[in-house]
């Protein structure tokens, strides 16, 4: 059985590698194309001055595409994991954050985020549960950062 299990963790790591390389190139690739709007989503959370949210949100899709890229491509794994589970506690702190001061706001995750209509409730139980899911993702590649078809793997002679 344990056996079994040290056969299966690769492709397990494979699997947690592979899906939380799509959550950040779809993230990254949703927000990249409007700087401005993803700099708003940032902002909307009041927790920097516009100028410092700007910054931030114009930063932040290319941060997502990097780590969405080295993840596809398996090169430093246990690295872009561990940025990857800062991130996702920065965002379910901020996510926290909206909600317990009653803010009315898109998350910004998957859309260019901000304020909602009126009569549009947030989601975001629904939002940290998703980003704990991805967090999960990330934790079982800083367990486990071997996985199948990666460049780690070639560099450390691993390749399968």
């Amino acid at each position: 059985m344990e056996t079994r299990m040290q056969a299966a963790w690769p492709w397990i790591s494979t699997a947690a590698r592979l899906g939380l390389a799509a959550v950040w190139l779809v993230a990254g690739g949703l927000k990249v194309g409007d700087l401005a709007a993803s700099g708003r989503a940032v902002n909307a959370y009041q927790l920097f001055s516009y100028d410092v949210a700007k910054v931030i949100g114009a930063a932040q899709p290319f941060l997502e595409l990097a780590l969405g890229l080295l993840l596809l491509i398996g090169l430093a794994v246990r690295l872009s994991a561990g940025i990857s589970a800062a991130l996702l506690v920065v965002f379910i702190a901020g996510i926290i954050s909206a909600w317990t001061r009653g803010l009315q706001i898109d998350c910004g995750c998957f859309s260019t985020g901000g304020e909602l209509g009126a009569g549009i409730d947030p989601a975001y139980g629904w939002d940290i549960a998703r980003d704990v899911g991805f967090l999960l993702l990330a934790g079982i590649l800083l367990w486990r950062p071997r996985t199948r078809y990666s460049i780690d793997g070639i560099l450390m002679g691993d390749a399968q």
